[in-house]
């Protein structure tokens, strides 16, 4: 198990995650919940979820296409989601 991977994922995927729509739907299911461990639980599941999904896409996506084209192709759509972002309606 290499820590210096686990490291850099739990770095970016924290970064990602911070303030977006999926903390924020968190947020407000726990303002709305008597339950804050039944939120906490179904919302680290469906991370779990998702992550599982992604981790065996890009396995399979890594045997089809090369993965530095994989990495240009999510970095340039980061940016133009970013710019949509800053400049869109």
């Amino acid at each position: 198990m290499d820590f210096s991977i686990i490291l850099k994922t739990f770095l970016l995927i924290f970064m990602a995650e911070l303030g977006d729509k999926t903390q924020l739907a968190i947020l407000s299911s726990t303002a709305g919940s008597e339950s804050k461990l039944s939120v906490f639980t179904g919302a680290a599941l469906a991370l779990v979820v998702t992550s599982v999904l992604a981790v065996l896409l890009g396995s399979t996506i890594n045997k089809l296409v090369n993965p530095r084209y994989f990495q240009i192709g999510a970095g340039v759509l980061f940016v133009v989601m970013g710019v949509m972002f800053i400049f869109g309606k």
